[in-house]
């Protein structure tokens, strides 16, 4: 039997936005805002599609989600979160309060992001990915200089499994490998080897990942 989705009076929900059953959208959220972009913004000018939630998502209070990003089902999206345009969102994932996922992005089923945490445009996070709080991500070594940039910016690519610990680092178009641990406060400076742990400014590898905390022994 479908369930009709539940919007708080305080809520915006702009036209055309398909909500599936049971979603919620508390207080004061936004849902399908179109983009307002600099005239510099390396972001798509292309025409966006309605922004789609899945069936019971919880869009969370004060948290804004832009036209043309697609929420899976059994997703919660914080208070005070945002997801862009052109954001693909997996089923059962959870994003953190005041996190902000960036334009172009794509997040894998089952993935966290915890609170406060950056997760800059271009970037992709395959399935069942941990991110602590305060991570910050970047995709762009120019920093908003020269022409280049435009040919070259890439945000970091987290593998299936990984693992950033808290206030972690990652700079542009690196790769973390599959079910990988990056330790807190590690700046990642260059691809990280599946199973590998590493900590440290620039981040080097300690030892490989435990067995009994690999997936497929949880």
């Amino acid at each position: 039997m479908a369930v009709e989705p539940e919007i708080h009076p305080t809520a915006i929900v702009y036209p055309g936005t398909v909500l599936g059953d049971g979603v919620k959208v508390l207080e004061h959220a936004v849902v399908g805002k179109r983009p307002a972009l600099s005239p510099r913004s390396t972001a798509s000018r292309e025409e966006l599609p309605p922004a789609e939630i899945g069936d019971g998502t919880i869009v969370s209070t004060g948290a804004v989600v832009f036209a043309g990003a697609k929420v899976g089902a059994r997703v919660i999206l914080g208070d005070q979160s945002c997801v862009r345009e052109r954001v693909s969102v997996g089923d059962d994932v959870v994003i953190g309060r005041g996190s902000l996922v960036e334009n172009d992005t794509t997040i894998g089923a089952m993935t966290k992001i915890q609170a406060e945490a950056y997760i800059t445009a271009y970037s992709t996070l395959e399935e069942h990915v941990f991110v602590a709080p305060c991570v910050v991500t970047t995709n762009d070594n120019f920093m908003g200089r020269t022409e280049r940039r435009h040919d070259l910016i890439k945000g970091p690519t987290i593998r299936r499994g990984a693992r950033i610990g808290g206030g972690a680092i990652l700079l542009p178009g690196v790769e973390i490998g599959e079910e990988a641990f990056v330790g807190a406060g590690a700046v990642v400076t260059k691809d990280v080897e599946p199973r590998m742990i590493v900590v440290g400014n620039p981040a080097r590898v300690m030892r490989p990942v435990a067995e009994d905390e690999l997936l497929e022994n949880q």
